[in-house]
C-alpha cells in the first residue's frame, strides 16, 4: 500500500491558516536548491518503501531544512542525525547524515509510527491518520490522542501542518 495524499491538496490542515500555510511554502522555496541535489534518492526510498517522495522532502525541510541546519551531520542539541533527524535516544543510527540508508530508516520510522495510528484510531480517515502519524514522528504516538489536537504538544504547535504544507509544495515541484 502505497502512503501518498495523492495530490496533497486535499489533506486538511487543522488550525492553520493561509499565513502558516504560506510561511511553510516559503521555508520549503528556501530549501528546495538543497533538496534537489536529494530528490533522486528521495524518489528512490519513496517509491521502494511506498511513500510519496515529496512527504519524505517535507519531513527533511521541516527537520534539518535539507541539511542546512546541521553540525556534522547532528541537529537537535546532539540528539538527532541527519536529513531526517533520526534521535539516537530511540534508534540505533544507520548511514551517513545524507545517505539512503539514513533516508530508508528515517522513511521506515514514518511508515512505522503511520501504521501506528492507523491501527490507535481505525475510525480516523486516511488523511488524519496520515497527519497523525507525521505528528507522531515529531513526538511519538503516545502523545497523539485526537485529531482536533494532533498537532498540540509538537516542535512548534503545528509539526504535521507544516510537514504537510511543505511537502504541498514539493509535489508542485516535481517530487
Amino acid at each position: 500500500q502505497f502512503i501518498c495524499i495523492h495530490s496533497f491538496s486535499h489533506v486538511p490542515l487543522v488550525s492553520c491558516s493561509d499565513s502558516c500555510v504560506s510561511a511553510s511554502e516559503e521555508m520549503a522555496r528556501m530549501d528546495l536548491g538543497r533538496m534537489n541535489n536529494y530528490k533522486s534518492v528521495i524518489r528512490k526510498v519513496g517509491n521502494d518503501l511506498g511513500v510519496d517522495p515529496a512527504l519524505i522532502a517535507g519531513i527533511i525541510s521541516r527537520e534539518s531544512r535539507a541539511g542546512n541546519a546541521l553540525d556534522d551531520g547532528w541537529g537537535d542539541h546532539g540528539n538527532g542525525w541527519g536529513l531526517m533527524q533520526v534521535d539516537k535516544r530511540h534508534h540505533t543510527i544507520v548511514g551517513a547524515w545524507n545517505s539512503e540508508e539514513h533516508l530508508r530508516q528515517g522513511t521506515g520510522i514514518l511508515v512505522n509510527f503511520i501504521k501506528t495510528i492507523q491501527k490507535k484510531f481505525p475510525g480516523w480517515s486516511k488523511e488524519q491518520q496520515l497527519k497523525g502519524g507525521i505528528a507522531a514522528y515529531n513526538f511519538g504516538d503516545r502523545n497523539v490522542q485526537t485529531y482536533e489536537r494532533v498537532d498540540v504538544g509538537t516542535t512548534g504547535g503545528d509539526y504535521s501542518n507544516d510537514v504537510v504544507a511543505r511537502a504541498q509544495f514539493y509535489k508542485k515541484n516535481d517530487f
